[in-house]
């Protein structure tokens, strides 16, 4: 996973439009210790402690998708009763959009208590409906869906067998989504596929897998044999198996295979892991990016969620972080433009002084890191724009740059006087300087203040520009000159 498009992509967050169709419910969670057998039977005593009450189900899964900044509306029939309430209730508090969530009187609105004592679920008690809706209801919904379901980025089908995705149901939603060529991404459940036909992807784990291809999964033989007949079955693009510590398995209907190793990571509570795998696969599909990239910053989000207790929300801030950490630190400040101005703004509200300097760096040098240095004492922050291969390439001539945007962005990272570095394919940083906004323009000694890029902008907001000298027979451009001369004619050793 590349951080930076992560970041970039939760920055678009707020404009993916998601559609959360399933069975809701509500999680109930005692937690309390354990210290003696009752005298009445031969069972455990528990102290409850503390209560909690948590979205469950489709809407554990809609819950994941607000944390991660998206709009989300919710799809279902509920009870006309105080568990069905208190949802409807719960989502609106959210700003979860409940529309589309019918209520039908007789139902039984899921709640599944579960009782945990020292981080181990003693038992767990479920009260529910899990028969089919109604013929009046299950038109009802499949009507909403029809005139809905094409307004969103993606839609995410959980299923959990309660009766709420009838057959029918499923097949409003695919067409639906079908017309606008909207994806739907499916967590199954049941043994037959079939009445998935249409989705994007599915998302069973390994034991639904086996149970609906009726293939036991030993090897990579059987794992390919389980997923072809699951794709045949559903006539499908894709599939995503996830097979827990052994990480994730993508098959494309292009016959390319991707396998995601997982990250190794202590394991308190799978509950919920399923609902977070749909929610951030989702996410990165609505967000743009390629379905493989969309499992990768699943299993990422899967990994954290499987270390909390209950049904968990992953947060934009632990994703970055953990992907983060498979990087150098240096990486860390490598921030796209979007990313980068946010940062930026919280950084001056309070009271930061930030200044900003641009060029290409090729070929770092003692006068380059003087130059910084010089930059960073005049503020609290150094942003540095950086060249592109290609702003360079249209500069200096297709002979340069000698090193590669990365490398450069890394190595310029990784000193102590730079806080951020920000790639810029333009000719001109104007469009960064006007983005970011910086108190303090910082250009060479060879050139004039007027004849700096973005004075006029930064002065009307009150900044200024500053102007450095370089240190003599200090550039990149002599480096090549005495690399040519001392090796031209030197044999190739």
């Amino acid at each position: 996973m590349d951080r930076m498009a992560v970041e970039s992509l939760f920055s678009r967050a707020g404009s993916l439009r998601c559609l959360v169709v399933g069975d809701l419910m509500l999680d109930e969670y005692l937690w309390g210790k354990t210290e003696r057998i009752s005298p009445e039977a031969p069972v455990q005593v528990v102290d409850v402690l503390r209560e909690d009450l948590r979205l469950g189900g489709a809407g554990n899964v809609a819950n994941s998708l607000l944390a991660l900044g998206c709009q989300v509306a919710v799809a279902s029939v509920i009870g006309e009763d105080e568990n069905g309430w208190n949802l409807v209730k719960t989502f609106n508090k959210l700003g979860i959009t409940t529309e589309g969530i019918l209520q039908e009187a007789g139902r039984r609105t899921g709640r599944k208590t579960r009782v945990l004592a020292s981080n181990q679920q003693i038992v767990r008690i479920d009260r529910e409906s899990r028969e089919p809706l109604s013929n009046p209801l299950e038109k009802r919904l499949c009507n909403w869906l029809q005139e809905h379901v094409p307004g969103f980025d993606v839609v995410l089908i959980s299923d959990y067998l309660k009766g709420v995705l009838t057959p029918q149901v499923l097949r409003t939603v695919m067409t639906a989504a079908r017309q606008r060529k909207t994806p739907v991404l499916v967590d199954p459940k049941g043994n037959d596929y079939r009445k998935y036909r249409g989705a994007t992807c599915l998302t069973p784990n390994r034991k639904e897998a086996e149970s609906a291809s009726g293939i036991p999964i030993r090897c990579q033989t059987t794992l390919h044999e389980a997923a072809s007949s699951l794709m045949a079955m559903a006539e499908l693009d894709n599939l995503l198996i996830t097979r827990s510590e052994e990480g994730m398995s993508l098959f494309c209907g292009t016959g390319e295979t991707v396998h995601i190793p997982t990250v190794a990571r202590e394991v308190f509570d799978v509950t919920g892991a399923g609902d977070t795998v749909l929610a951030l696969l989702a996410f990165g599909v609505a967000g743009g990016l390629d379905l493989a990239e969309a499992a990768r910053l699943a299993n990422v989000a899967a990994g954290i969620a499987v270390g909390k207790l209950g049904t968990s929300i992953v947060t934009p801030d632990e994703i970055i972080t953990a992907v983060a950490a498979s990087h150098r630190d240096s990486d860390s400040k490598v921030k796209s433009r979007e990313v980068l101005a946010g940062i930026i703004e919280q950084e001056q509200t309070r009271g930061r002084r930030v200044v900003f300097t641009n060029g290409c760096f090729d070929l770092l040098h003692a006068g380059h890191v003087k130059y910084l240095q010089a930059a960073r004492h005049l503020g609290d922050l150094l942003v540095l724009g950086l060249n592109s291969d290609a702003s360079v390439r249209r500069l200096k001539g297709s002979k340069r740059p000698l090193i590669g945007e990365d490398e450069r962005a890394h190595i310029l990272a990784a000193l102590d006087c730079v806080d951020y570095v920000c790639l810029f394919d333009d000719d001109t940083p104007l469009e960064l300087i006007m983005a970011l906004k910086p108190q303090i323009l910082v250009k060479g000694g060879d050139y004039t203040a007027d004849g700096v890029v973005g004075k006029e902008i930064v002065e009307s907001y009150g900044g200024r520009v500053e102007l450095i000298p370089f240190v003599d027979g200090k550039s990149t451009t002599n480096i090549i000159e005495k690399v040519l001369e001392r090796y031209a004619a030197t044999p190739a050793v």
